[in-house]
């Protein structure tokens, strides 16, 4: 089995619409994907209803959270995406993504950038509209030359000249809303620090502590000795170690499929779920 748990459609920050997304999991050749906008499941029904046959989806989202002044990423699978707190939670994080984005192309304006509100939307579409968007348009305005190019301090990283916070949720809280809505809780690309600051490993092991269920291990931001010692800290601390491309269509360099995870620790992610089974086309 090939299988891949992280990937973004045009629900948040991703090219791909919901259904596109699946048959080109299907066609990549993967028997499971999971489809993790951030902060929302607004693109679940849409990949239901397009599942190719034999291509089994997992529901999920990538929340939005903070540590001590560091941002991470915390994936959440097959939890209830009705239970009415992690829903509230969710609408908090997502519906403070507008405000925070008008903020960004504000400062980028103040920096003598050629950039338009009106062209970040049009980016975003219907998507929850984050930094990859306004990325975007700094590409197409040549103020950079790729996405990547924007996450650096010059520009929208953690530490840019226009940055702006968002509001995020405390990762100890995050576990406790994934599980009380039934879900599986796995620390996205935790040792990816070329995106920025990054947690210490003792904090990874006071998450484990509270409930953690896994972290992303084989992840394109992460060389192989960071994935070696992911893996170790997986086996030390009592954690699933999975691996998944990120993919955000042509938004990024990574495909489908470039990193997947152990069928058996599928299995064992898989039934520890409460809150909702994986669709099967």
């Amino acid at each position: 089995m090939r299988i891949d748990l992280h990937t973004h459609s045009t629900a948040s920050d991703g090219t791909d619409s919901p259904a596109e997304l699946v048959r080109g999991a299907a066609r990549a050749g993967l028997d499971v994907v999971a489809l993790t906008d951030h902060d929302t499941v607004a693109g679940h029904p849409e990949a239901i209803r397009a599942l190719p046959p034999g291509l089994t989806l997992v529901t999920g989202a990538e929340m939005s959270c903070r540590w001590n002044g560091i941002t991470l990423h915390m994936l959440a699978y097959l939890f209830d995406p009705e239970e009415p707190e992690f829903r509230r939670a969710r609408d908090l994080v997502r519906d403070d993504r507008l405000p925070r984005a008008q903020a960004i192309v504000a400062r980028l304006v103040e920096l003598g950038v050629p950039i338009t509100w009106e062209r970040v939307a049009e980016i975003a579409g219907d998507g929850a509209v984050g930094r990859p968007h306004i990325a975007t348009a700094l590409v197409e305005t040549g103020t950079v030359g790729s996405v990547s190019e924007a996450f650096t301090g010059e520009w929208i990283a953690d530490d840019g000249r226009a940055f702006v916070p968002k509001h995020e949720l405390d990762p100890f809280r995050a576990l406790r809303l994934i599980k009380g809505a039934g879900g599986v809780a796995v620390f996205a690309h935790p040792l990816a620090t070329k995106r920025g600051r990054c947690v210490p490993p003792e904090a990874i092991a006071e998450l484990a502590e509270a409930g953690l269920d896994g972290v992303e291990a084989d992840h394109m931001d992460h060389d192989p000795a960071t994935r070696d010692q992911l893996h170790g800290l997986a086996r030390e601390l009592g954690l699933l170690a999975t691996g998944s491309s990120d993919y955000h269509g042509s938004r990024k360099t990574c495909e489908l499929g470039e990193h997947t995870t152990d069928p058996e620790v599928y299995q064992r992610l898989v039934a520890r779920a409460t809150g909702a089974r994986p669709y099967t086309g």
